[in-house]
């Protein structure tokens, strides 16, 4: 690295790391202060995790929520390397690659995001499919295929934890399932949706129990087997035959963060100032799952992809501050609001004074996320797409339902 050029290195492609690394390249860079900015991420793709779920629908395809990092990159100037990190040494300020290059930074983004702590229960790591990454709807959407194929009435379903992917994943697969659907969802606290909105936990209520949704409260999972679940309730232990596990509870710090000198919480999220930098190392910004913030306000900002698509802007404007000898701005975070899909064509949403829920809720939901997705180019290609899909579909089903009267 050379000594005037300034390099920035972003690690992790989420919501936190693709926003800032494309706010980043969007400042007014002087002449000679434009940074050297390089994203590391170990998929190919960018992932919208709130639209996983309509993956397992056929309501969206995988290029609308999951398009390639060179794609939403391109004309950026933005370096991207597609690798596993390995380490951080943040004395040297060098980041390790696995199976790749070393690279040094003068200013560092860590936006590694969680993952889905499965070694909680016994058989959780052999059984129970998790839902965070492609990868893993890839896996899910397998097996689901599978399940349908086979000859069983009815496919066995349970999931574990009420929050908010929890119980998004019951309504899609139980209206993609329909009739051979038998599905429980096991939830370790009183309620479902612990910190959502009354409106909102109300709405997917009255979605689960029109979806017939068997909800354990109160519940522990003892144990998961190749087609068994040990769910304890009031000191008893019952083991219920499944076909089928899908684990949504929880998410652990990697081991790569775990290990860097920095104060961390219990959870091993990384303590950060109001302007999202790392204490003591000012040339370190952390956001997202792994930080630990509290805002401007004194808020806890929470671990929400709302909240680290706030940080990018925060993170990138501090970057640019930091190298142009400007002043840096404190976190403000404003809860928008929450959007859950409650099935197909079925949304609620609260937030800036609004309450819906049903099919206006939904569209509302697809055109909030729209809005959200990355660079105006791939807005345009998915907002075309979804404009243009019910046509052809209409189409296709009218040209089929002339030629079986044919």
């Amino acid at each position: 690295m050379s000594e005037q050029t300034t390099r920035i290195v972003i690690l992790g492609g989420g919501f936190g790391g693709l926003y800032t690394a494309l706010r980043l390249s969007q400042l007014p860079w002087g002449t000679q202060q434009k940074p050297e900015i390089v994203l590391v991420d170990q998929s190919d793709r960018f992932l919208f995790s709130p639209l996983l779920y309509e993956l397992l629908t056929g309501e969206l395809q995988t290029w609308e929520i999951a398009p390639p990092f060179i794609e939403l990159l391109e004309g950026t100037g933005v370096r991207f390397y597609q690798a596993v990190v390995s380490g951080i040494d943040i004395d040297q300020q060098r980041v390790h690659l696995q199976d790749g290059p070393e690279i040094p930074y003068n200013h560092l983004v860590l936006t590694l995001g969680g993952e889905t702590p499965l070694d909680l229960v016994p058989g959780a790591t052999s059984y129970a499919y998790p839902f965070r990454s492609l990868a893993d709807a890839y896996r899910l959407e397998e097996q689901l295929r599978v399940l349908e194929a086979a000859d069983a009435e009815k496919i066995r379903v349970a999931i574990v934890g009420a929050g908010y992917s929890g119980v998004e994943l019951a309504c899609k697969l139980a209206d993609r399932l329909g009739d051979r659907g038998r599905f429980r969802l096991v939830e370790l606290g009183e309620q479902i949706l612990r910190t959502s909105p009354d409106f909102n936990r109300e709405a997917a209520q009255k979605a689960l129990e029109a979806r017939g949704v068997f909800i354990d409260l109160e519940t522990t999972v003892e144990s998961i087997g190749p087609d068994t679940i040990s769910l304890e309730y009031k000191n008893q232990v019952d083991t219920i035959p499944v076909d089928l596990v899908i684990w949504t509870v929880g998410t652990r710090v990697t081991n790569v963060v775990k290990n860097l000198p920095f104060k961390q919480n219990q959870r091993g999220q990384i303590t950060t100032t109001s302007t999202l930098q790392v204490l003591d190392h000012p040339e370190v910004f952390a956001l997202g799952d792994l930080a630990d913030c509290r805002d401007a306000e004194g808020q806890q900002v929470p671990v929400t992809a709302q909240a680290a698509f706030q940080q990018a802007d925060y993170a990138a404007w501090n970057i640019w501050a930091s190298i142009t000898q400007r002043p840096l701005l404190p976190f403000h975070y404003q809860s928008s609001g929450e959007m859950m899909a409650l099935g197909t064509d079925n949304a609620t949403l609260t937030g800036l004074g609004i309450k819906l829920d049903g099919s206006l809720a939904y569209v509302a939901r697809r055109l909030a996320y729209l809005y959200r997705l990355p660079t105006l180019d791939h807005q345009l290609k998915v907002g075309f797409n979804w404009l243009v899909r019910p046509i052809i579909e209409t189409i296709y089903s009218a040209v089929d339902a002339g030629d079986e009267r044919g």
